[in-house]
């Protein structure tokens, strides 16, 4: 009876590390689309926009900051962004200048 134990715990938990593998990757893609998607929507208003992604995000959205230099201003500002994660669409915040949100991207 152990042995059969044994042997359904190797064969669960076979099947279950490539689950792992797969949902970190699924992770990074779902990081990397949220960036792209809030430093497209955000071109209008920021020179060359930066996102900094929550990796998660909430339940139902991907979560992010954008940031950088204003178009035509010398000012850095942001802009909270979400990205719904049944529709893909994008939405921002309004405007945060540096003396609501001051934003240090690593460099």
């Amino acid at each position: 009876m152990t042995s059969r134990l044994a042997i359904a715990t190797l064969v669960i938990a076979a099947g279950l590390a490539p689950a792992y593998a797969s949902s970190d990757d699924a992770w990074t893609e779902f990081t990397k689309e949220v960036g792209q998607k809030c430093e497209a929507a955000a071109k209008g208003m920021i020179e060359a926009p930066k996102a900094v992604v929550d990796p998660f995000g909430s339940e139902k959205f991907g979560l992010a900051i954008v940031t950088g230099k204003a178009k035509g201003a010398k000012v850095q500002i942001s802009h909270i962004c979400v990205m719904d994660k049944k529709t893909k669409t994008v939405e921002l915040g309004s405007e945060l200048g540096p003396d609501v949100l001051k934003v240090a991207l690593p460099k």
